[in-house]
């Protein structure tokens, strides 16, 4: 817990603003730790005596789970992660009272997730899952112990906050996981019901790969020369954003304004995306650049009937770049007056 404390300190003195948080694109890694609240566990069976409301108590406990994971670059995530589970045994109660207790509950084993990053433009990404898995759990009551396994389901709702300025691909992690095994364990004629987790970790993840976030370029636009006024004009964009910036918005208000200058039967208004990520998730990206462009020049006084939308994806690229280029040159829109 020191080292998780203080990787989460040095990270944010050394990050103190963070840039809208990207979809993990490939392999990652990540390591969390925290706290693990046990429910009271039902102690269904004694020998041959059946027995009802009978429950063993723990402590506040402890929970660690490395993972190693794959991200699509369209918000969903899979993974495989190893969890460790320790609380300290406090009591057993019953109708009849309390006796309390030493030993420990242990739970260990591998667990699939399936996982899904909101991208909100925000400087943290939420995030939600879902696994299945295997755990054994280790009994150690009053000096004896002994090992038993069961299926194991889990949710998980977390929140990432990107750390590029340290070391790019690398965010800060937290969490909380919900855990449960379902069935009965029998250790030997003493069986246990259902065991239910509730864990809250802090951790970091890393991804590998990761680019360096670009510096921002908007590169000055040349107008094609039809007229003495242009009929041309490019809007960028920042990497997986479809939002204008300042200057964008000048260009698309001259764009407005000349509209009226010259003979023009139609807008048109085309989106393009850089190579990063998936040609169906850049399509749909360059759409919205275009939708976002075009509503700002029906803000600025232009017909909405005088403009056509399309999206080109990757495709035509200012720039040409093999395959998961950040290229900033090709996150674009063109207004082409006609």
């Amino acid at each position: 817990m020191k080292i998780v404390k203080a990787l989460f300190g040095a990270a944010i003195a050394a990050a103190p603003l963070a840039a809208h948080a990207q979809p993990v694109n490939g392999l990652y890694i990540s390591l969390g730790a925290g706290l693990n609240i046990m429910q009271s566990e039902p102690l269904t069976q004694l020998g041959a005596l059946s027995l009802n409301n009978v429950n063993l108590n723990t402590n506040l406990g402890a929970v660690a789970v490395p993972a190693v994971g794959f991200g699509f670059g369209n918000g969903f995530r899979a993974e495989l992660s190893f969890d460790y589970r320790y609380n300290g045994l406090d009591s057993l109660s019953g109708p009849g009272g309390s006796a309390k207790l030493s030993g420990s509950e242990q739970k260990f084993g591998p667990m699939v997730n399936l996982l899904y990053d909101f991208d909100l433009a925000w400087p943290v990404t939420p995030y939600v899952g879902a696994g299945v898995g295997y755990q054994w759990v280790r009994e150690s009551i009053n000096g004896g112990a002994q090992t038993e396994g069961g299926f194991a389901v889990q949710g998980i709702l977390g929140v990432s906050y990107p750390l590029d300025n340290v070391a790019p691909g690398l965010a800060l992690t937290g969490e909380y996981r919900f855990q449960a095994l379902p069935e009965e364990r029998n250790y030997g004629g003493v069986k246990f019901g259902n065991d239910y987790n509730h864990s809250i970790l802090i951790g970091v993840r890393y991804a590998f790969g990761a680019a360096p976030a670009p510096v921002p370029v908007v590169p000055a636009v040349s107008p094609v020369p039809a007229s003495p006024v242009s009929r041309s004009y490019i809007v960028f964009f920042d990497w997986d954003r479809a939002v204008l910036t300042d200057r964008a918005r000048q260009i698309v208000s001259e764009a407005a304004a000349n509209s009226t200058k010259v003979q023009t039967t139609r807008i048109e208004v085309n989106g393009y995306t850089d190579t990063s990520g998936t040609p169906q998730y850049n399509q749909s990206l360059s759409v919205r650049r275009a939708q976002v462009v075009a509503a700002e020049l029906v803000r600025d006084g232009v017909p909405k009937n005088a403009i056509s939308i399309q999206g080109f994806g990757e495709a035509h690229p200012l720039v040409p770049t093999g395959p998961n280029v950040r290229e900033p040159q090709n996150r674009r829109v063109e207004i082409i007056l006609k």
